[in-house]
């Protein structure tokens, strides 16, 4: 795995995958992805169950190793540098300072459930980023604040609502000041009432200009809130399109299809 020469500055994207490839054994899970996501967009990426959706993502946060092709984050080769006419790999405390760039969501929320709500948003600024104790607590607040659990901060998870507790987690990840917001299928474990609440907060986070690539089932928030979508499948990229332009006149007849599958199954996504 070679990367490619630097980017010039003033074309540097939020995120630029080059025939990208991932294997779990003899499985090949991501086989030659190639995108692009730009600085401010919102990104969505649709697809069946299986198709390498959570995979890329997790590259992207290097939670895994790609076993080929190229990826960078704003300019940055992810997981590795290279020096000297060589690839190296990036020590634990570069990868780990790589990836605060990127914020996580998963579908599970994945919080402490030994510690309140605002708490479980300030103990990476202040484990890992040193950052006072006040001052992480008063950037909480308002962090809480703003995925709109204003006065619940000293809530427990299971004081909270699933849909609760993944805005606490949505509050968590941009407590570390990323770049980028990564998403993965954030409603899939919520009861359907749930999910609204959630997806609101994830407009409102596009609306201020938030950089971020979404994976989801939810077909009508992709529509609505995505500037530009790519449909998977089989760790493929099968079609990459404005969202508008994907979801009135796909070009791929796999897309076609797929879409028509999953609004006749739940037409409440259309």
């Amino acid at each position: 795995m070679t990367p490619a020469a630097t980017i010039p500055a003033v074309t540097i994207p939020a995120v630029l995958a080059r025939d990208l490839r991932k294997s779990f054994g003899s499985v090949e899970v991501l086989r030659g992805i190639s995108l692009e996501v730009k600085p401010g967009e919102v990104f969505g990426i649709i697809g069946p169950s299986g198709s390498g959706k959570s995979t890329f993502l997790r590259c992207l946060n290097s939670l895994e190793t790609v076993d080929g092709g190229d990826l960078y984050v704003n300019g940055e080769f992810v997981g590795h540098r290279f020096r000297d006419g060589r690839l190296h790999e990036l020590s634990d405390r570069e990868l780990s300072a790589q990836r605060m760039r990127t914020g996580m969501v998963f579908q599970r929320f994945n919080l402490f459930a030994h510690m309140t709500a605002l708490e479980n948003v300030v103990r990476g600024p202040v484990v890992v980023k040193q950052t006072p104790r006040i001052e992480a607590e008063a950037e909480g607040r308002r962090l809480l604040d703003l995925v709109g659990l204003k006065g619940l901060y000293e809530r427990y998870p299971v004081q909270l609502s699933g849909g609760q507790q993944q805005r606490v987690a949505i509050a968590r990840a941009m407590a570390m000041q990323p770049d980028i917001l990564l998403f993965d299928e954030p409603t899939s474990a919520l009861d359907p009432e749930l999910v609204d609440e959630v997806l609101e907060t994830i407009r409102q986070l596009a609306r201020d200009g938030r950089t971020m690539v979404v994976v989801t089932h939810e077909l009508a928030f992709a529509r609505d809130v995505c500037d530009r979508v790519a449909f998977m499948e089989q760790g493929q990229l099968v079609e990459c399109a404005p969202a508008a332009e994907l979801f009135a006149n796909p070009q791929m007849p796999r897309t076609r299809d797929f879409l028509q599958r999953l609004n006749s199954t739940n037409p409440a996504r259309q």
